[in-house]
């Protein structure tokens, strides 16, 4: 009887233990995805706030370029013309080169999700 006793005491303790286990590892996962939502909640604004600022700021760094170029050539319509144009190509070779960007984005929310 005492056998069957003690492999009775150490199955309850195994199940407790099991319980605890379970419980501490669903804890472990709910805070992990929240950590991982406030990162990319947080990258995502970051990102929004700052390009938001930076847009605007190359907004009228655009705007005063042309109009000094056009008042250089004695034509605003050039002067729009020849910083539109810029744009466009700068465009092509980002859309040429985008495979390039996508990796780098992936490398970082990578070491952000994966190495925390």
């Amino acid at each position: 009887m005492n056998i069957l006793e003690t492999i009775k005491e150490t199955s309850g303790k195994m199940a407790d233990a099991g319980e605890t286990y379970v419980k501490k590892t669903e804890e472990y996962y709910k805070l992990k995805v929240f950590q991982q939502i406030t990162v990319s909640i947080s990258f995502v604004t970051k990102g929004l706030i700052i390009g938001g600022v930076l847009f605007l700021a190359l907004f009228f760094l655009a705007f005063s370029l042309a109009f000094a170029i056009g008042k250089w050539l004695d034509s605003l319509a050039l002067g729009y013309l020849i910083i539109a144009a810029l744009f466009l190509i700068i465009t092509v070779i980002l859309y040429y080169n985008r495979h390039v960007i996508n990796k780098k984005i992936i490398q970082a929310l990578s070491s952000k999700f994966f190495d925390s």
